[in-house]
């Protein structure tokens, strides 16, 4: 009787055991890896309205921003570790589904990138390189943002600071040679780029550079753009071309950038992942939440952008913006501000899909799975699991307790 037991208790053991683990390892690689590709799955290149002209193919791109990567200062290691996994698996799904051939990411790629030393910051670099990395084929273009060389200096920085105190002054750190520099240097970042590809032309552009007090930095910049501003003159016909550099095909430019074109506050976005109710109502300020009302007004009137990107609130909103320079010319384009890439700022981060012709911008937004949906997915799958063994041990059990005990089963 007591061999017959044991024997049934080994039975038992054999078959329920290997169950409930391969169950576990199922939830795991389920809410771990294939949750990402069944979310995203779901979201796919934007359809063109009209072909594209010469047979060109269209430019498919890819743009996130606000990846807000953690260092030694900001948050537990927990937290830290589960958002870059979260990042680096959503954005590996999209390489993998999506294949862009270009991905901009519009700043704040660092968290504490604009008061850390420079050991920490090269491993900034190294862990951003490694969570994301691009596939061979596919060109990624990087914006600077406020957290990864600090504001430019202005009066709230200022006032800030002061309010904070000598040990936490240093979270309003303004920019410096030094910190400039680097972030240009090792993610190849110049206050102003240039890039064309396919008859489509992007212009990137430092924010900060933006402040119009006649900086080395904003001179830098403003002497980049009216380079720019004359070439693209010069390609369209303009009468106000001064020099003779002219680009194979014309198109108005795409404005990437980190931080959202002059609005008054983000009241005028309607988008379900727009800012909360309890703050679209604040005020931004100028420089520090948004470009100025001047300089917005020569990026535009300079550029004639078809369409601008930007980042910086964490939150969605579209824009739809009409310049009238003079009584006889209109400049219209729509601006999209991108939410965050993170976990840690909001709980439905996103990306954005663009179909790219010279003659159409057409946009799909992306989402990624859901803090929550991930909990409550892994809990369900715990509780099947547990049943199914259940059922499954007691038949089993009593079919070794029939078969042991030379009863007919």
């Amino acid at each position: 009787m007591a061999q017959m037991l044991r024997k049934w208790r080994f039975k038992l053991f054999f078959h329920c055991v290997p169950r409930f683990a391969a169950g576990l390892v199922f939830i795991y690689v389920y809410c771990e890896y294939l949750i990402y590709y069944v979310t995203q799955i779901q979201c796919g290149w934007p359809t063109l309205s009209k072909e594209p002209g010469d047979g060109v193919e269209p430019v498919y791109a890819m743009v996130l921003a606000d990846t807000h990567l953690l260092g030694a200062r900001e948050g537990h290691w927990l937290d830290k570790w589960r958002r870059e996994w979260q990042m680096h698996r959503a954005f590996q799904t999209a390489m993998t589904l999506h294949q862009p051939e270009a991905v901009f990411v519009l700043g704040d790629l660092f968290d504490e990138g604009k008061w850390c030393p420079q050991k920490e910051f090269d491993d900034y670099v190294e862990r951003f390189n490694i969570l994301f990395k691009v596939p061979e084929g596919t060109t990624m273009y990087a914006v600077v943002g406020n957290h990864d060389i600090g504001y430019h200096y202005s009066k709230k920085l200022e006032r800030e600071s002061r309010a904070a105190g000598p040990i936490e002054s240093d979270a309003f750190r303004r920019i410096t040679p030094n910190l400039l520099s680097r972030f240009e240097t090792k993610m190849n970042a110049p206050p102003v780029q240039f890039v064309s590809i396919r008859g489509n032309h992007f212009v990137l552009i430092n924010s900060m550079a933006m402040e119009g007090d006649g900086c080395s930095l904003c001179s830098r910049a403003v002497a980049e753009l009216d380079r720019i501003a004359d070439i693209l003159k010069c390609s369209s016909g303009s009468k106000l071309c001064k020099g003779k550099t002219k680009l194979p095909r014309y198109s108005r430019p795409i404005i990437m950038q980190h931080y959202p074109l002059y609005r008054e506050s983000d009241s005028i976005c309607t988008e379900p992942d727009a800012a909360p109710l309890s703050k679209r109502n604040s005020l931004f300020e100028e420089r520090w939440d948004c470009l100025s009302k001047e300089s917005t007004e020569y990026l535009v009137e300079n550029l004639h952008p078809r369409a601008a990107f930007g980042g910086h609130t964490h939150h969605s909103c579209i824009v739809r913006h009409s310049f009238v320079p003079t009584p006889n010319h209109k400049i219209e384009f729509t601006e999209y501000t991108v939410p965050s890439f993170s976990w840690r700022n909001r709980l439905d981060p996103k990306y954005y899909l663009l179909t790219i012709t010279p003659d159409e911008v057409k946009m799909s937004k992306c989402g990624m799975p859901r803090e929550q949906t991930m909990q409550v997915t892994a809990v369900v799958m715990l509780i099947a699991l547990l049943l199914y063994l259940k059922y499954f041990c007691k038949t089993a059990n009593m079919w070794n307790y029939k078969h042991l005990s030379g009863k007919k089963v």
